[in-house]
């Protein structure tokens, strides 16, 4: 297993895993039918840094880094992460957010935030309360589910310097 930093060639591997998280409208709120070069500029063009999980050579996760806000609010990053269904509930998760918090140390970030969690993401919401984020804001009925209507929206935030 191995988390490396992507290329333009490893978007073959990793639209199908953003096309079946996005198109199911449950988790991101990203619109549905994102189109392939619409995902490329989200994904892959417009994040500081996008890295992928590979285990034998295949993709298999993959999770993007970027300044969250500029000017005084530059210090803090935000992430997403995506893992395919064929691979859920092995710890990719877990090890994709613990080496994206290493690398925003080393990128000179001093805080993560994930701005807008589904509250009935509770596998995400309950990870990101095990490795340490703090649920610092509720935002009522922000996301809307496509089969629960609508639900909060979690900001969950870290302080990464010691």
């Amino acid at each position: 297993m191995n988390i490396r930093e992507a290329t333009e060639k490893d978007f073959d591997a990793i639209w199908p895993i953003f096309h079946e998280i996005v198109s199911g409208g449950e988790t991101y709120a990203y619109p549905q039918d994102t189109t392939r070069n619409e995902a490329l500029k989200i994904w892959l063009q417009g994040p500081r840094k996008t890295y992928v999980f590979e285990d034998d050579n295949k993709i298999l996760g993959t999770y993007y880094i970027k300044t969250n806000q500029s000017g005084p609010g530059s210090h803090v990053c935000n992430c997403g992460y995506m893992v395919s269904s064929k691979a859920r509930g092995k710890g990719l998760a877990t090890a994709m957010c613990e080496h994206s918090q290493k690398v925003a140390l080393e990128l000179g970030y001093k805080a993560m935030p994930f701005n807008f969690v589904a509250a009935s993401n509770e596998g995400a919401s309950r990870l990101w309360n095990k490795l340490g984020f703090e649920t610092v804001g509720r935002l009522p009925k922000a996301f809307n589910h496509p089969t629960k209507g609508y639900v909060d929206a979690l900001v969950m935030y870290k302080w990464l310097q010691t």
